[in-house]
């Protein structure tokens, strides 16, 4: 394979990881305290990042990375996490897999800001038709409204994408999960704290799907997601790559339907396809 096509491939596998963290954080939001869930499943990633780190003798990045990283952290390991679970005790799942058909966009456009790239102009516009359509049905009155989760979710949206494309930019010098990893690490003296002090008493009462949406959210969707994702961005192009998101909605709603019997109807599935057509397009044209 050439190196975009290598890039799309990572890519979509890092969008197949992160579409179950939806359903993952709304079954442990049920049970566990969302401040308590942002900082414990940064403490579990980073524990894991500095196994790889330590493992494969990694150096320390250089004083000029750290401006990124800090950005990185901010957007993926704090901002989108803790946005999207306080957000989750608002919404369905559902309803906030809606919000991600606005990441491809706001990704693109961190990546001209953040990355250099210019795109062709008829990208933006297959960019903007598959977002739209994604949302759209929220309009037209296929949810239910929230104004605090509607809120919480459009903040995680922004900086994640702000997240996702210094990482990627970074992830061409660094790699993929290096950049994750130092990230995780450099995150690791406010998610410690966070955990420490809102540590639920009844922690032990948890169920057992929230203990496993925990353990999914720490592991894949804070670490080997992103070990994916950054490679997919940094082979294949930020703006590029990134509308692959478009189709995340659509699998995480099919995990939502499967798992937690959430309502999934038919102007959901008729806008995620038409997401999916635009995603064909942007990448002929990105």
């Amino acid at each position: 394979m050439n190196t975009s096509t290598r890039g799309w491939v990572n890519g979509l596998i890092g969008v197949v990881i992160f579409a179950g963290s939806m359903p993952a954080t709304r079954v442990a939001v049920a049970d566990i305290p969302p401040l308590f869930l942002t900082g414990i499943r940064g403490c579990i990633a980073a524990a894991l990042a500095i196994l790889l780190l330590v493992t494969f003798k990694q150096p320390r990045p250089v004083r000029s990375d750290l401006t990124s990283l800090i950005i990185t952290a901010v957007g993926v390991v704090l901002g989108f996490p803790l946005f999207s679970a306080l957000a989750l005790q608002y919404i369905s799942s559902a309803h906030a897999l809606v919000f991600v058909g606005l990441l491809p966009v706001c990704t693109a456009i961190f990546g001209v800001l953040r990355g250099g790239e210019q795109p062709h102009p008829a990208f933006w516009l297959f960019s903007l038709l598959g977002s739209i359509s994604v949302i759209s049905y929220a309009a037209l009155g296929g949810i239910a409204m929230s104004i605090e989760g509607d809120l919480l979710m459009l903040a995680a949206v922004v900086v994640c994408g702000l997240g996702y494309a210094e990482g990627a930019k970074l992830s061409r010098r660094l790699g993929g999960w290096q950049v994750i990893s130092w990230a995780l690490v450099i995150s690791l003296p406010l998610m410690l704290p966070l955990a420490v002090f809102y540590w639920p008493d009844n922690l032990s009462e948890a169920s057992t799907t929230a203990w496993i949406g925990l353990w999914y959210v720490s592991i894949f969707s804070m670490l080997v997601g992103f070990i994916f994702w950054y490679k997919g961005l940094a082979l294949g192009g930020i703006a590029a790559v990134g509308q692959l998101q478009l189709l995340q909605p659509f699998m995480g709603l099919g995990l939502a339907a499967a798992l937690l019997h959430e309502q999934v109807n038919m102007s959901m599935i008729l806008a995620t396809c038409g997401a999916v057509f635009c995603v064909a397009l942007a990448k002929r044209y990105a």
